[in-house]
C-alpha cells in the first residue's frame, strides 16, 4: 500500500494589523476642536509674569510686631487649599483604616501601598533611624508633590482679579461681571491686567526657603540625637590638632568647608524646587501665547513629569543628608 502524504496546508495570511486609536481619539478631536474654536473667540494673551507672589487684598491680612504686614497672597491660599486636601486625605484613609478590611482598596490601598514604599526606602537606607527620619521625609515629599499637582489645575493660574496697570491690555465682557483681557496693548493707565486667584505654592520663595531651613535643621537635630555633642565635631574638628599637625589643619579646613556646605544646602534646595516650577509657569504662558493649539498640552505633560521629580529630589536629598546626619565622621566614628 501506498503511505499517502498529509495535506499540506498553506498558512493563513493574517491582515495588516492597524494602529487603532480606539475611543480616545474623539476625545482627542473633541479637545483639538474646542481648542481651535475657544483661541478663535478668546485670542491666548501673554499674562503679567512676576516673581513675587501677588496680594490679593489690599490690606494685609494680619500685622505682627516684629515681623510686620503679612498678606493674603495667591500662593498662600494655594498652600491652603493643599492642606484641606491632604488633611481630607488623611481623615478619609483614616476612616477606612478603622472599618477592619484586611485588604484597603481605592485611596486607602494607594496611600498603603505609597508609605509603604518610602518607609522601605528610608529604613534602608537609615537603618534603625528610619522611625526618626521616615516622619520629615514622607511630608516633604508628599507636600511638594501635591503642590505641584494641583497647579496643573486648568484655571489655576489664570483666573483672577482684573487690576489697573500702566501697561496692561484692553478687556472683553463674556457675561455678567466677567472680563476677559484681549491681545493687544491699551493705553497708558487704562489697561488691566490679571492676578490669579490661585498660583503653585512652589512658585513662591518663601515656600522653598521655609521647607529648606526646616529639612537642613531637623538633619542637625536628627545628627545630635545620633551622635550627641560629638556630632558638631566633622565642622570643628581639633582632635588631630596637636597629635599630627598638618593632618589636623587639613580636619580643620575639611570642618570649615563641612559649614558652608550646610548652609549652601538651604540656598540649593530652595533655588532648585523655585526655579524649576517657577520656569515651568513661564514656559506655558509663552507657549499658550505662541501655538496656542494642542502643544501646550504637551507642555503640561512636561510640567506633571517636573514636579513629580521634584518632589522626589527634595524628600530623597533631605532623607539622605539625615542618614548621613546620624552616622560617625572619619576616625572618631564607633558603634
Amino acid at each position: 500500500m501506498e503511505q499517502t502524504n498529509p495535506i499540506e496546508t498553506s498558512p493563513v495570511e493574517k491582515p495588516p494589523r492597524r494602529w487603532r486609536w480606539g475611543i480616545n481619539r474623539w476625545w482627542i478631536l473633541l479637545f483639538i476642536v474646542l481648542t481651535i474654536i475657544g483661541t478663535s473667540f478668546f485670542a491666548p494673551v501673554m499674562p503679567h509674569i512676576q516673581v513675587a507672589p501677588e496680594p490679593l487684598l489690599e490690606k494685609p491680612l494680619v500685622t505682627l510686631p516684629v515681623i510686620g504686614a503679612i498678606p493674603l497672597t495667591n500662593t498662600l491660599v494655594a498652600m491652603l487649599i493643599v492642606d484641606v486636601i491632604l488633611i481630607a486625605l488623611a481623615y478619609s484613609v483614616y476612616r477606612n483604616s478603622k472599618k477592619g478590611s484586611l485588604v484597603p482598596s481605592g485611596i486607602s490601598g494607594f496611600f498603603e501601598m505609597l508609605v509603604d514604599m518610602l518607609y522601605n526606602l528610608t529604613e534602608n537606607t537609615a537603618g534603625r533611624w528610619a522611625k526618626k527620619i521616615f516622619p520629615w521625609f514622607a511630608t516633604i515629599l508628599i507636600l511638594v508633590l501635591f503642590t505641584n499637582l494641583v497647579k496643573l489645575i486648568p484655571g489655576f493660574e489664570s483666573i483672577g482679579i482684573l487690576h489697573h496697570a500702566e501697561e496692561g491690555h484692553p478687556i472683553q465682557q463674556v457675561f455678567g461681571n466677567v472680563y476677559t483681557v484681549t491681545d493687544g496693548t491699551a493705553a497708558p493707565g487704562e489697561g488691566y491686567v490679571v492676578t490669579p486667584f490661585l498660583r503653585g505654592t512652589s512658585t513662591d520663595l518663601n515656600f522653598t526657603v521655609a521647607l529648606a531651613l526646616i529639612s537642613v535643621i531637623m538633619t542637625q537635630v536628627i545628627g545630635v540625637r545620633a551622635q550627641g555633642p560629638r556630632y558638631f565635631s566633622k565642622f570643628l574638628n581639633f582632635t588631630t590638632m596637636f597629635k599630627k599637625p598638618f593632618l589636623g589643619f587639613m580636619d580643620f579646613i575639611v570642618g570649615i568647608l563641612e559649614l558652608i556646605s550646610e548652609f549652601a544646602k538651604i540656598l540649593s534646595f530652595s533655588f532648585r524646587l523655585f526655579g524649576v516650577m517657577f520656569s515651568g509657569v513661564v514656559l506655558v504662558a509663552i507657549v499658550s501665547q505662541m501655538v496656542p493649539v494642542f502643544v501646550p498640552s504637551l507642555i503640561y505633560f512636561f510640567e506633571l513629569f517636573m514636579g513629580v521629580i521634584q518632589a522626589f529630589v527634595f524628600g530623597m536629598l533631605t532623607m539622605v543628608f539625615m542618614a548621613q546626619a546620624t552616622q560617625g565622621h572619619g576616625d572618631e566614628e564607633h558603634q
